[in-house]
């Protein structure tokens, strides 16, 4: 796509004839939805963004077909293995549908109404999320290879969601001034409703009986972190009684649950101050449960490590310690750096809990592997003379289907710490 010139909805979408390596050939017929930049022998010159590229294998026969992006590494995306097929607005409705028939009977509306609908990759709708507040849908786009197709998915999310509005969110490398979309006359920006009005304040959902609010406009992710949503119910279940510190607590998703399991006392932290007032709003909604107003709720703004340190310093002790970071990898050098930061958290956490005490430590960097993860942590257990004992691994929920290597993000470690033996 242009720098200079913008495109625009009615924008042609060409089909371009693609070959690739055959070690892309390998995988494409083995199911993965990407193909890297230098991973195609032969392209048509001139093709832009959104346009379809048709691979073809050795043979000349059809192997797929998949959204173009020249700007991305990831060049095609793609949409469909196997025969060929025609991309158009039935094609989306069928993908929405069959993702919507994934999760049906998933969550019963009375007790949860926050969910992912679309999981990018994982449903066939690469560098596409759809995640549903109540009645908003929050649409975010990793691609600009969507833009041109943006009409026609509009049209087949409000014919298999019924959505009240359609919030669009956009990753930050399509957040680019010079690099614009127009849809319907208008340049798309990220936190613009599509369809319907723009919530005027944060969005009310319910997930598993709490009320939370997500910031759908500004929010990180798409306003709420749905990804954690099994692994929140676990800590609810395990809190009775304990003094839990939520580290990198964003909105208090863990912090609710920790206080709604009957927790005597939560600790909220992050570096965001919009973030913990989000999470004592979150506390607030949920004071009509006996649990929740007998649980004393603490906050501290501040950078997560140095909070920890300070802690330590002053004694402070718990029974669980919940951390639950942002990414630390999004490229492959940051690895190390990554592994190594866990591994720090891990040090600080286990001099924060009592002997016995529950540590639950998340990853959501698709760069670190599981097993470099529970290495990471397991290392720095042992190096501050604890063990962990009863370990219990656990990833993404259910509405965040995991089909291909890269899809399996989100891993979590549940475990007691009791000295080395």
């Amino acid at each position: 796509m242009s720098q200079s010139e913008p495109v625009t909805q009615t924008a042609a979408v060409d089909r371009l004839a693609v070959r690739v390596t055959k070690d892309a050939a390998r995988q494409i017929r083995g199911g993965h939805p990407w193909v890297f930049n230098n991973s195609i022998t032969s392209l048509k010159p001139g093709g832009k963004a959104g346009d379809l590229a048709v691979i073809f294998d050795e043979r000349r026969e059809f192997m797929a077909i998949g959204l173009y992006d020249p700007d991305s590494a990831i060049s095609i995306k793609i949409l469909h293995h196997g025969k060929p097929v025609q991309i158009d607005s039935s094609f989306w409705t069928q993908r929405l549908t069959a993702a919507q028939e994934l999760r049906l009977g998933a969550f019963d509306p009375t007790h949860t109404t926050g969910y992912r609908c679309v999981h990018g990759e994982n449903d066939s709708l690469p560098g596409l999320v759809l995640d549903r507040y109540a009645d908003t849908y929050v649409l975010k786009l990793y691609s600009a290879a969507w833009f041109p197709h943006l009409e026609q998915i509009l049209s087949s999310i409000a014919e298999v969601f019924d959505p009240t509005a359609v919030v669009l969110r956009l990753a930050r490398g399509l957040q680019n001034p010079g690099q614009q979309f127009l849809f319907r006359g208008a340049a798309l920006r990220d936190g613009v409703a599509l369809f319907g009005e723009l919530p005027e304040q944060a969005v009310a959902f319910i997930e598993n009986d709490l009320r939370f609010e997500a910031d759908v406009i500004h929010g990180q992710k798409t306003g709420f972190f749905l990804d954690q949503r099994d692994n929140r119910a676990r800590v609810r279940s395990l809190a009775q009684g304990s003094r839990v510190l939520d580290v990198y607590c964003c909105t208090g998703g863990f912090s609710v649950n920790a206080a709604a399991g009957a927790a005597a006392l939560v600790h909220s932290v992050d570096i965001s101050a919009a973030a913990i007032d989000s999470a004592k709003r979150n506390m607030a909604r949920n004071a009509g449960r006996a649990a929740v107003r007998a649980c004393t709720h603490q906050v501290s703004v501040g950078d997560a490590m140095t909070v920890m340190s300070q802690m330590i310093e002053a004694g402070r002790l718990f029974d669980m310690v919940i951390v639950d970071p942002p990414s630390f990898a999004s490229k492959q050098d940051q690895i190390d750096g990554a592994l190594r930061a866990y591994g720090k958290l891990t040090e600080l956490a286990v001099r924060l809990l009592n002997s016995g005490g529950m540590l639950v430590q998340a990853s959501c960097s698709a760069r670190v592997t599981s097993e470099q993860f529970m290495e990471a942590v397991g290392d720095a257990a042992y190096r501050s003379g604890v063990q962990l004992d009863g370990i219990s691994h656990t990833t993404h929920a259910i509405d965040h289907p995991d089909t291909f290597p890269q899809g399996a993000y989100l891993k979590a470690i549940f475990a007691r710490v009791l000295p080395l033996r």
